[in-house]
């Protein structure tokens, strides 16, 4: 897989997202997060173009945010909290993906994003991104 940074975009509407970037620009949903299709994330692509579009759930804030998609979550994980502090580990998410986040100093979230782990598949209760 190659690692890429992805940006998230904030939005007011999951569902006006959709509208938007599904319908009127072409992209197709690679995944989504939302427990009342307005409020939540969703991952959008288009060919090798991928988007992330987020309207603001508990946890996430209105500044800036780049997703990091990389071979191995936990890789990250290993390396950056031995030098910064990061919340949580990385967890296996609903949608299919392995996430931890990492705040820089100025507020903005570093949301790392890597293939499940398949021993923890069972375990991991859903949560959004």
């Amino acid at each position: 897989m190659l690692e890429r940074a992805i940006p998230i975009l904030p939005v007011a509407d999951l569902s006006l997202a959709r509208e938007f970037y599904v319908e009127k620009l072409g992209f197709r949903v690679q995944f989504e997060a939302s427990e009342d299709g307005r409020n939540g994330v969703m991952g959008l692509e288009r060919g090798t173009i991928k988007l992330v579009v987020d309207c603001p759930m508990a946890g996430h804030g209105r500044n800036a945010c780049a997703s990091l998609r990389v071979n191995s979550a936990d890789a990250y994980y290993e390396e950056w909290r031995k030098r910064v502090e990061i919340p949580r580990p990385p967890v296996n998410e609903g949608w299919g993906g392995r996430t931890f986040d990492v705040r820089d100093p100025f507020g903005n979230s570093i949301f790392v994003i890597g293939p499940v782990v398949a021993a923890e598949m069972g375990s991991a209760a859903p949560t959004a991104a």
